[in-house]
């Protein structure tokens, strides 16, 4: 018997077609299972396992704009990303990303995919009313966090810290009022998040590397939940403290890491699982080492600046730790405390497939593959050989803090919301990938199938 044996690229295409269908075959079984598992039970409470979603084929006003962006993103992507001088992508990239968000949140309207996401009874504009007096309601908000007492919080307020709130408080104060103003909000920023991670990508690996990835940060699936939830926010403030902090490491001024430092403290108060992006900032610091020891102040800038929202919100009165706390039993209380960690543990794994797509899975294994064959490369200096590798180590640490917040078993379910800030940096994987159109396809095609097939409240 005669086997095949690729070689060379052949053999590359082939693994990264193999974990691609591996990708697709276990978001497969996570529908199949769990359509089973919630026939027989109803207690995955989800209506589209493993999704957040209901089955709900439409079209509407943003799908010829998605289809065009799509298609304008597949052709000319990866060669303006190669052509474009720097600033110039960095804009066009965010443009891109915004057109592509809007649209996919347009196909399902105005008012069902914009205005009216933020304003449901789960959501942070219900609670506006009770904000009348800051800092008596952040000295009140842990008493509200548990179930059952009159006045508990809506399960989105009770289960972030009060930045995440307080953002859209300010917002109706300075006269962006409602979900409209809101949901612009949450997809402006959110879209910055591709330009941050080309930053990052190029201070600490090397502009070649950015500008492969470039077109794959775009062209997410995941924006499909960007537009609109607040978790694209977050996802863009976490983004944004890591890359300041990958220009302080490499070398520009120490104030960068302040404002990262500040940015991840932040962080932390809009979200209790995003202080697992301290691993992907630790990833930072081990890649930028060199630069670190030049300048140990940079160190005590980044605690400076992370110290700044904790202090504050601490004299206001809000005890972080004490929220958390309560945010578990409350989490327990409901249908957190039903849904089987036995189905969710792996089906959130499906649910990443489908907001960061095969091609993710495809660069997943190269970046595996990478640390394996050259684990000395990471340990260069930026600026010098070990490109890929200081790359590889960055969606290592994402994927890491991924694997994490599975585990600890507080993230069963709209995970594909959820792991957002951790999802933006696995697609830089793609930056490993040959032959991008064809992968940018697969995103694409992905992407609209879900929003076209799927209604993906929450």
């Amino acid at each position: 018997m005669i086997r095949f044996r690729p070689r060379g690229r052949s053999a590359d295409l082939y693994a990264d077609l193999c974990a691609a269908l591996a990708a697709a075959l276990l978001v497969l079984v996570a529908v199949l299972v769990g359509r089973r598992v919630q026939d027989a039970h109803h207690s995955l409470f989800v209506h589209w396992p493993p999704l957040f979603a209901d089955w709900d084929p439409h079209v509407g006003p943003g799908t010829p704009a998605a289809v065009l962006v799509a298609l304008a993103a597949v052709v000319y992507g990866p060669a303006l990303a190669l052509r474009l001088p720097w600033r110039r992508l960095l804009a066009v990239s965010w443009a891109a990303a915004l057109a592509w968000t809007w649209s996919l949140a347009l196909v399902d309207g105005w008012q069902r995919g914009v205005a009216g996401r933020l304003t449901t009874r789960n959501e942070y504009l219900t609670v506006i009313g009770r904000f009348h007096d800051v800092p008596a309601a952040l000295r009140d908000f842990t008493r509200h966090i548990v179930s059952g007492p009159p006045g508990a919080w809506p399960a989105h307020i009770a289960g972030h810290p009060p930045a995440s709130t307080l953002t859209f408080v300010l917002l109706d104060r300075v006269g962006l009022r409602g979900g409209g103003w809101a949901g612009a909000w949450c997809v402006t920023v959110g879209a910055t998040a591709c330009v941050a991670a080309l930053v990052t990508i190029r201070a600490l690996a090397d502009e070649r590397l950015a500008r492969r990835a470039a077109p794959f940060l775009v062209l997410a699936p995941a924006a499909v939940w960007v537009g609109v939830s607040a978790d694209g926010y977050f996802m863009a403030v976490a983004a944004w403290s890591v890359a300041l902090l990958a220009l302080a490491v490499t070398g520009r001024s120490v104030g960068w890491a302040a404002l990262s430092g500040l940015l991840f403290g932040l962080t932390c108060y809009l979200s209790y699982g995003l202080t697992l992006v301290a691993l992907i900032m630790a990833a930072v610091l081990v890649s930028g080492r060199h630069g670190v020891r030049a300048r140990p102040v940079i160190l005590v800038a980044l605690a400076a600046g992370a110290a700044v929202v904790p202090v504050l919100f601490t004299i206001v009165g809000f005890d972080w730790w004490e929220a958390y706390r309560l945010l578990v039993t409350r989490y327990y209380q409901g249908v957190g405390g039903t849904r089987p960690y036995g189905y969710w543990v792996w089906a959130d794994l499906a649910c990443a497939v489908l907001i960061t797509g095969v091609a993710t899975a495809a660069g997943l294994r190269r970046t595996g593959a990478l640390l394996v064959r050259r684990p000395r490369d990471v340990l260069s200096a930026p600026g010098g050989p070990g490109a890929a590798a200081r790359l590889a180590l960055l969606v290592s640490a994402a994927l890491l803090a991924l694997l994490c917040a599975d585990l600890s078993g507080m993230s069963k379910a709209e995970t594909e919301r959820i792991w957002l800030p951790f999802a933006l940096w696995l697609l830089a994987s793609g930056a490993f990938l040959g032959r991008p159109r064809a992968w940018l396809t697969a995103q694409a095609v992905l992407a609209l199938l879900l929003n076209h097939l799927l209604f993906t409240g929450w």
